[in-house]
Formats: structure tokens, C-alpha cells, sequence
């Protein structure tokens, strides 16, 4: 039988096997949380409480600003130091709240609002924006706006990326290792919203014990299904793994919703879950600390809020001076230079390499070799894309289609004469999408 895939792709070392073994760490934050009011795609949240109010755990201190926005809520007990910019991972100053944690961790208190078979698919959406949830894979759009579309009927597919074709990444696999219950248990809400829609757990067969235990534990569920991908970068990608499962391709005009099909994230969907059944708002989540320069990788549950230092102190601290710090993976990854930023629901990952390989490249002219076009998942031609943008040239770039570029780093990962292909391509792309923000606004 083949293995469900995608045309193009790469194979590059994984690095899984340095945290994949190890159980889930618990951790618990020492020093000042930061809570960014702007975790999501969309509207930044308004902060709702003031300099030296008392908070607890679970608390919402950040009302959503709009339909397109995301709650903030305190991930441990405290007195708000203040309400004031902070620096992200990108490198931007974000407005902030500073909560001093008390080291008590006191609650609000968990309870749901109602049996889930007593919830009507209005009052889980309502739930799921009351507790802040949002897409936990890094791309953060509102998780109550992903399950909204236009037209609920004609959703066909629900999908939980459980791929992680990320190298080094393991935090969805210690999930769906750890709590498949709760795994299920979230697929089985979204299908609430959805009356014509099978569920699919979309796992990479690098990942044979996962794919073995949801399917044991789905035998006698009729709408979830579990299927084997190939493992191959990024077979996780929003595209690809619709086109993997399902056969339907989209394009960069289009939503998932658009081709039937409704995606989300492992530790969204456990998100899910825990707010529906648990009463729990989103205010922790797993992640990744590993690379060759830290002493003890491993997946910590982390409260969001903590410094990215607390979480290299937690593994250990590190084996040797690393040269290359990254938040997420290696190949989509943002390079970080300072760990005095926060982890938000989008952080899936701290990695850290002793050597900066990338940086040490000396790129040289394109040899016309065609190996970028051979693994694009696009299709479509990043060396003259790259060509495009570093001539500025915009018609050029979108008469190549380069807005069909996921930014996946393939081509750059692959080009014998190391061009910085997806950086430049990426630029040009957020030149354009920026101008079609601001067009659409002028427009409204």
C-alpha cells in the first residue's frame, strides 16, 4: 500500500532521538511571568487588570479585542508588577503583562460549564474563545475562527496534524505517547461541530508506537480514522498534509475550509479538550528544549509566561557555548539572540547548537542544477523567485507565483551553492501580503 505523501521534500537529519524517549518534565516557573497581549494572529488583546492587582492561575487578564483575537490568562498566582512592552522572540516589542509569581500557584478553580452532551456547537465555540486557544503550532491564528467557517456542512475532513515533521521537535510525540485520551478526546469535540465530517489523525510512520495506540484506541470509534504518512519535510505543512490525506489541493487564495477540510495542531486539539471537559483556560503547553549544545534535552509542560532561560536551566544548562539559538525548529525556526523572552502559545520549541552552520556558508552564483525545483512542495522555482525578489522586482515575483512559497527552507536546504533562497523569497512575500492587508483595509 503506498504511503500517503506529497510531491518533493526533504530528508534531513532529525535529532528526535535526543528528547523522544524521555517522559514529559512538569515545570514550574521561578522569577516574573510575561504575558504578551499579541500571542495570535489578529487583533492583540486588552489588558483587563492594573498595576498591583492580585491574580490566580487561570485568571483572564486579557480580553480578546475582536472576533479575530485570542484571552490571555495568568498561568500561575501573582501581583501584576505592570502592563508595559516587552521583547518576543521576534525580536519586537509587544506590549506585556508582568505578573510577580508568588510561588503559590492558586486557582480559580476548574470546573466545566456542562456534560459535553448538554453542549450545543454555539456554546463550544464559546468556550473554546473564552479559553484563549489558539493554533499551538506556531502559526497562532484564533482556534474559534478556524471552526467557523462559512459553511459548516460542507466540512468533509477534520485533521489533527500529528505529522511533527520538524527536526529535533518531539513535544507532539511525548503528547499523543502520554495522553492519547485526551488527543481523541479533542477530535471528538471538533467533530461536534462538524455533522458531516470523519476525523483524521494524520502520524508520520517514524512514528509506528504512536500510530499502533490511537489506533487501538479508536477501533470502535466510527468517524476518527488513523493514517500513516511518509516521513519527509514538511509533510506537516498545512498544504501538503491536506493533499497527503485527502487527494484535494489548495492554493494560497484559498482556506482549508475551502477544500473540506478543517486542520489543527495535537496540543491545539488537547486545548480543546481541556477547556471543554476540564473547565481549564489555555495557560500551559509542552515544549522542546534539545540541540547538541544542551546538557539534558528533554519536552517540558511549561506555564506560559516563562522565561526561555528557565527552560535551558531546566535541562540542565548548556554543555557548550552554543553559537546558534532557535524558537521552533531548525528549517522554519526564528533565530533568537536573547533568552530573556517568554514562552507564548505558539512556542514549541528552544533549540541550541554549538555550531551556526548556516551562518558559516559562503553562498556562490546559482549553477542552474534544478535541485531547489526537484524538492519544492510548491512547485515552484525558487531560484528565479529568489531572483525576483533580490531585484525587487514584484510583477516578476507574482507572475512566477511566489505567493504559492510556504517558506518551508527545502530549497535553501538542499542548494549546492548555499543561496539564502527562502529568505529572499520570504521577504518579497511579506512585502506583498503586507500590501494586500493594507489594500483590503483602504477597501472596507
Amino acid at each position: 500500500m503506498a504511503r500517503l505523501t506529497f510531491t518533493g521534500g526533504i530528508h534531513p537529519y532529525d535529532g528526535k532521538e535526543l528528547s523522544k524517549d524521555k517522559p514529559i518534565q512538569e515545570m514550574l516557573p521561578k522569577g516574573d511571568l510575561v504575558y504578551p497581549l499579541s500571542q495570535h494572529i489578529g487583533a492583540p488583546a486588552k489588558p483587563i487588570v492594573s498595576k498591583g492587582d492580585r491574580v490566580l492561575a487561570g485568571q483572564k487578564i486579557g480580553e480578546a479585542a475582536g472576533f479575530v483575537s485570542a484571552a490571555v490568562h495568568a498561568s500561575v498566582s501573582g501581583t501584576v508588577k505592570g502592563i508595559e512592552p516587552r521583547r518576543t522572540v521576534t525580536g519586537e516589542q509587544v506590549m506585556s503583562i508582568i505578573v510577580e509569581n508568588d510561588g503559590l500557584y492558586e486557582d480559580v478553580g476548574f470546573y466545566p460549564v456542562a456534560p459535553l452532551e448538554k453542549l450545543d456547537k454555539d456554546e463550544i465555540l464559546q468556550i473554546i474563545k473564552d479559553a484563549g486557544i489558539v493554533g499551538m503550532g506556531g502559526a497562532g491564528f484564533p482556534t474559534h475562527v478556524k471552526l467557523s467557517p462559512r459553511r459548516p456542512d460542507k466540512i468533509q475532513f477534520v485533521i489533527v496534524n500529528c505529522a511533527e515533521c520538524e527536526p529535533y521537535l518531539t513535544s507532539d510525540y511525548r503528547r499523543m505517547k502520554e495522553e492519547p485520551e485526551r488527543v481523541i478526546g479533542g477530535l471528538k469535540i471538533l467533530l461536534k461541530l462538524f455533522d458531516h465530517a470523519q476525523g483524521i489523525l494524520a502520524v508520520e510512520d517514524n512514528k509506528p508506537d504512536c500510530i499502533k495506540l490511537l489506533r487501538q484506541l479508536c477501533r470502535d470509534e466510527k468517524r476518527i480514522s488513523v493514517r500513516a504518512l511518509k516521513t519527509k519535510y514538511p509533510q506537516g505543512a498545512e498544504r501538503q498534509l491536506i493533499y497527503a490525506v485527502t487527494g484535494r489541493k489548495i492554493n494560497s487564495s484559498m482556506l482549508p475550509a475551502d477544500a473540506g477540510c478543517i486542520v489543527n495542531n495535537v496540543d491545539t486539539v488537547v486545548a480543546v479538550y481541556r477547556a471543554v471537559v476540564e473547565g481549564r483556560p489555555l495557560m500551559e503547553r509542552i515544549v522542546t528544549v534539545s540541540g547538541d549544545a544542551i546538557e539534558n534535552p528533554r519536552n517540558f509542560r511549561v506555564r506560559i509566561g516563562t522565561s526561555y532561560k528557565e527552560l535551558v536551566d531546566g535541562a540542565g544548562g548548556f554543555r557548550t557555548a552554543p553559537e546558534k539559538l532557535i524558537c521552533g525548529g531548525p528549517m522554519m525556526g526564528i533565530g533568537i539572540f536573547d533568552l530573556d523572552v517568554p514562552v507564548t502559545k505558539t512556542s514549541t520549541a528552544l533549540l541550541a547548537f554549538s555550531k551556526d552552520d548556516v551562518s558559516a556558508m559562503e553562498p556562490g552564483p546559482c549553477i542552474n542544477c534544478g535541485r531547489c525545483v526537484d524538492v519544492c512542495p510548491g512547485r515552484v522555482v525558487p531560484s528565479i523567485l529568489a531572483d525576483d525578489a533580490e531585484r525587487f522586482d514584484e510583477a516578476a515575483f507574482l507572475k512566477h507565483n511566489g505567493m504559492e512559497c510556504c517558506e518551508c527552507g527545502c530549497c535553501s536546504f538542499i542548494c549546492p551553492a548555499k543561496r539564502p533562497l527562502t529568505q529572499e523569497i520570504k521577504s518579497m512575500r511579506k512585502i506583498q501580503l503586507a500590501k494586500k492587508k493594507e489594500a483590503g483595509g483602504k477597501s472596507k
